[in-house]
């Protein structure tokens, strides 16, 4: 099962695609509440590159890696990588009258339900748009 997350962010597409593969940006919107934390990131922003990033509850409780390998990438335009179980991300960047479209869509996993999925993806967008919107001032 596919899931799909989608944002309008009012900022041109090559600071959306800058604020989505920079590591320093990354650690600011990627995480899907206020309790959560991104501590870590790194991208190696080529074809079997690494995306990897950490998450983790403010108060230390829990936290996990987000691995993947990057299985694709055209700048400004489409970013697709595997996750460490086989499932596949493809991220598309598109000039959408005042700003940028990111359209996100995910293989689901069947630990949770998909909705839960699809709201936890969304709030991590949703966080996406706010930083890259915060940088444009």
């Amino acid at each position: 099962m596919k899931i799909t997350v989608q944002t309008h962010v009012k900022v041109p597409l090559q600071t959306v695609w800058d604020t989505w593969v920079t590591p320093a940006d990354i650690t600011q919107w990627n995480f899907a509440s206020d309790d959560w934390c991104c501590p870590h990131a790194e991208v190696d922003l080529k074809p079997g590159g690494v995306y990897r990033s950490r998450m983790e509850a403010k108060d230390g409780s829990m936290g996990f890696d987000f691995v993947c390998e990057i299985t694709e990438v055209e700048p400004g335009e489409k970013l697709a990588y595997k996750m460490e179980d086989g499932r596949e991300v493809i991220v598309h960047f598109q000039r959408e009258g005042d700003g940028t479209a990111v359209v996100e869509t995910f293989d689901a996993e069947t630990e949770n339900p998909p909705d839960l999925q699809q709201q936890g993806w969304q709030a991590i967008l949703d966080n996406f748009a706010r930083h890259a919107e915060s940088k444009a001032g």
